[in-house]
Parts: structure tokens; C-alpha cells; sequence
């Protein structure tokens, strides 16, 4: 009986065969990455608050941030405020410095707590910030004042070397911690309670 050797050869896609494969997973990719643009919260125009422009201007010798929030209180905040508990939210601002052989460089990370309470008895409703304690007589006169940060203090002029361009990051979110214990486990769990803001970048160079 003769012998026989089975033999195979690898059945190889071709070029054509595998660029229109590589477009297909790219179109696919693609739609989905439009998809959840879409269903976004802040494409929806939902997030409850965002950060619209944000610089570091020197004076003295110091660098101080002017802000510009768009906010908007979900109800369970406002009605959590007029019951009487105090919202705290935490302006955050973080300068990092490239660095091409790592990861970035730290130079500062500085934080700010504002504070909102209302009072029942004055019907005056309290604001607390990096300016001071002021007084307003409707929520929306206190929401004007945390929607506009202005001179604040936040960084030493020799911390930044001239001629260095450095990337700043800011953003707001309510510091849920400072919540009596009974509401933490509710603004945790629930998106009613969603008052966080994406981290804004920029740059800035002395």
C-alpha cells in the first residue's frame, strides 16, 4: 500500500480580506462610541454641574484662579437645604508638570470647601467661601455667588518656573462626607444626589 502524507496549507486571509475586517470593528467602535456620546449625561445637558472656564493669573507674588461655573441643584439638594442641612462642596484644583521619561509631576493640589445653609428663622440663606461668610435672601443669590469664583489664593509664583508650560485641572462636587450619616448612604446610592463635576483642563505657562 503506497504511503500517504496528508498535507495542509494555512488558509490566509488576504490584505483586502483583512483591511475591510479592521473597518468594520472601526466603524463598529465608532457607533458605539457616538452611542454613549449621546446617552450621556452630559451630552443630555443633565450634569448638575460643569465647569466652563478657568484661569491662573499672577498678582503679587502669588497665583490666584478665577472660575466659571454652570450649575444647576438637583431637587433632593435644594429640598435637603431647606430642611435645614448644610451642603459643602469641594472646589478642587490640581497644577501637574510633564515630564516625557514618567508619569507628571505634582506641583500643587489645593482644595476649597464652600459652604450653603439656610436658616429658617431669618429665611436668610448662608454662604461660606475662600471670601468670606456672606448673606443672601433667596437660594439663587447664593447660587450666583458660587457660579463666579474670583481671586482665589491657590499657588505660590515660585513654584512655576518661567518659559515651563504647565497643565491645571479644576472641578466641584459635593463633599458627601460632610453629610449627616443617614443622608451619605442615599447620595451615594442614588443619582438624585449627582453633583459632581468633570475635571476641566488648561494650561499655563509664566
Amino acid at each position: 500500500m503506497p504511503n500517504m502524507t496528508a498535507s495542509f496549507t494555512p488558509c490566509l486571509p488576504s490584505a483586502a480580506d483583512f483591511f475591510a475586517t479592521a473597518r468594520r470593528w472601526l466603524k463598529r467602535a465608532f457607533c458605539a462610541g457616538c452611542l454613549a456620546l449621546l446617552v450621556s449625561p452630559v451630552a443630555l445637558g443633565a450634569q448638575a454641574a460643569q465647569i466652563k472656564s478657568a484661569e491662573l493669573l499672577p498678582a503679587d507674588d502669588w497665583y490666584y484662579l478665577y472660575t466659571d461655573i454652570d450649575l444647576n441643584l438637583p431637587k433632593a439638594l435644594e429640598d435637603a437645604l431647606n430642611k435645614g442641612i448644610s451642603l459643602n462642596f469641594m472646589l478642587e484644583l490640581e497644577v501637574t508638570k510633564p515630564r516625557w521619561y514618567w508619569l507628571d509631576e505634582t506641583v500643587a493640589s489645593v482644595r476649597q470647601n464652600i459652604r450653603i445653609s439656610y436658616h429658617a428663622l431669618t429665611r436668610q440663606y448662608h454662604y461660606s467661601g475662600h471670601q468670606g461668610n456672606r448673606t443672601f435672601i433667596s437660594l439663587n443669590e447664593a447660587k450666583e455667588e458660587m457660579q463666579h469664583i474670583a481671586e482665589w489664593k491657590v499657588l505660590d509664583r515660585s513654584l512655576l518656573k518661567k518659559g515651563v508650560t504647565y497643565q491645571a485641572a479644576v472641578r466641584i462636587r459635593l463633599d458627601v462626607n460632610q453629610l449627616p450619616k443617614p443622608l451619605q448612604v442615599e447620595a451615594l446610592s442614588s443619582k438624585d444626589w449627582n453633583f459632581n463635576s468633570d475635571w476641566y483642563h488648561f494650561s499655563v505657562t509664566p
